[in-house]
């Protein structure tokens, strides 16, 4: 479907510099107002009421209990590590936790639930209101508040490409113990959503309670989208369903706004309802109504007591809770020296902190930090690793910052000999000797080269007053004779020396 309107999201300075994100339509302005609910898989062995095993990838209904199949008289029995995760998670929200909670049956119909129902938490979840801090790319913070987190069990999956005529349930994932984690609606771009999944799958993995894996479907994202006038009450909400990549979430909600604008500018309703994200068309489609609470007839489940605790678990868990993204972006600036935008690259994964804190100990932190957001990122994105299985190893890379440290090798070689170890896996320091990458920093040698080009070129030196830039042209000849192994602060300052006087 083509959008009458093929909009593009305006930034608008308002209120004394304060961004806000609109949407330009043809009878005004528009903003959107985004909530996203997301279902977080919990790390567990079991399941939530069951003992049956959580592993991904195995084969099918081969990890199904009698409880998870739906057997009539089968009893679920709480799974006390899925509680422990839950309240960690909702400490790591600074969030409210709730020692009295209630388990609700979800009642509702399909294929891949074989109780009938859902397991779920309604009126009195594990975990009250507490927020989120994202940062943006202009610099700016902003605070999204957390209304829920409940614990509840996760549906089974249908299967419609086995066979021409049928189709197949697979039971596997029935009964995994699932966070619902509930956003106020309290964001109103597409950056701000996409921030705001981001920020949390760090928090839950810093955590370990999620290990975040969208692709396969430990994590995702159901994205609430209305528009509305500026001052005006809150339009009608669609629901995009299951979204399982953080570009999809931006693009769903770029495309489903836009479409809610033509609607309504063309005087026609947004229906209240559930929509799927098709990636390769890039653009949302029905899927059913949206249900409202009363269509689940919830109710207390009746084989499930309450879920009490007391304040001294919720104590042990929090000693237990290590340093969360913000606190380490903190120690970052304060410890390392670093840009606020670089700590918050760098501490987005905890396996990249981590990584960045081990490469720093004994060398330079802002040399370090400039390299794994630059090369190093760039390339392990180009070629699809991430820290834990690049090609090239921590050591190696050390190794190469060390040699940029210490002049061995300038930052332009290095960047040649990174792309070669990248290829080869061999270290720095061969390479370095195979190649003859050696920099050249001796000031006699490198004087030599000075004088003779000095010398052949006297029109540009006689030009230099009146064209200072020509100096770059100097540098770029003596590179030239180096074949780019020459030190450039020793060439500036040689350059300087002798042609400034």
């Amino acid at each position: 479907m083509l959008l009458k309107n093929q909009l593009t999201l305006d930034i608008h300075l308002k209120n004394g510099g304060k961004m806000n994100n609109l949407i330009k339509g043809d009878t005004g302005n528009w903003e959107v107002v985004i909530g996203i609910e997301v279902h977080a898989q919990v790390i567990s062995q079991s399941k939530l009421f069951s003992s049956a095993a959580t592993e991904f990838g195995a084969e099918h209904n081969t990890q199904v209990s009698f409880v998870d199949a739906g057997m009539p008289g089968m009893l679920p029995v709480i799974n006390w590590v899925c509680v422990e995760q839950a309240i960690k998670t909702g400490l790591g929200l600074n969030a409210k936790i709730n020692t009295y909670s209630i388990f609700d049956r979800k009642n509702y119909f399909y294929p891949d639930l074989p109780q009938g129902y859902q397991i779920s938490q309604y009126k009195q979840p594990i975990v009250g209101e507490g927020n989120i801090l994202i940062d943006l790319s202009d610099g700016s913070s902003k605070n999204v508040r957390i209304e829920r987190l409940h614990l509840e069990q996760d549906a089974g999956k249908s299967l419609h490409d086995q066979h021409p005529s049928y189709s197949y349930v697979d039971l596997n994932r029935s009964g995994i113990a699932l966070m619902e984690i509930v956003s106020m609606p309290d964001m109103s771009s597409s950056e701000e959503a996409q921030a705001y999944v981001k920020k949390l799958r760090s928090i839950v993995r810093y955590l370990g309670t999620c290990d975040g894996n969208m692709e396969e479907g430990s994590l995702r994202a159901d994205v609430n989208v209305s528009v509305r006038k500026l001052g005006m009450g809150l339009g009608t909400r669609c629901e995009i369903k299951n979204v399982n990549s953080i570009k999809f979430i931006g693009q769903a909600i770029e495309y489903e706004a836009k479409r809610q604008i033509d609607l309504i500018e063309d005087s026609k309703k947004v229906l209240q309802e559930t929509r799927l994200f098709d990636p390769k068309k890039g653009e949302t489609r029905s899927m059913r109504s949206k249900e409202e609470a009363h269509d689940y007839r919830y109710f207390p489940d009746p084989d499930l007591l309450p879920l009490i605790f007391s304040e001294d678990v919720v104590e042990k868990i929090k000693n237990s809770i290590p340093e969360l993204p913000d606190e380490r972006k903190k120690r970052f600036e304060s410890d390392y020296s670093l840009t606020s935008y670089d700590s918050s690259i760098l501490v987005g994964d905890k396996e990249t902190a981590d990584y960045f804190e081990e490469l720093t100990v004994g060398r330079n932190a802002k040399l370090v930090s400039n390299w794994l957001t630059g090369e190093f990122f760039a390339a392990m994105n180009k070629l699809g690793f991430s820290v834990e299985n690049s090609p090239v190893n921590k050591t190696n890379f050390g190794m190469l910052i060390d040699l940029v440290e210490n002049n061995t090798i300038s930052n332009r070689i290095a960047k040649d000999i990174f792309e070669i170890m990248i290829e080869t896996g061999d270290d720095p320091e061969t390479i370095v000797e195979k190649k003859g990458m050696k920099q050249v920093s001796d000031e006699g040698e490198l004087e030599e080269i000075i004088d003779s080009i000095i010398e052949k070129n006297p029109k540009q030196v006689e030009s230099l007053n009146e064209k200072p830039k020509l100096m770059g042209w100097f540098v770029g000849q003596v590179m030239k004779e180096t074949n780019g192994k020459a030190n450039p602060s020793i060439v500036n300052k040689l350059l300087s020396k002798k042609l400034n006087n």
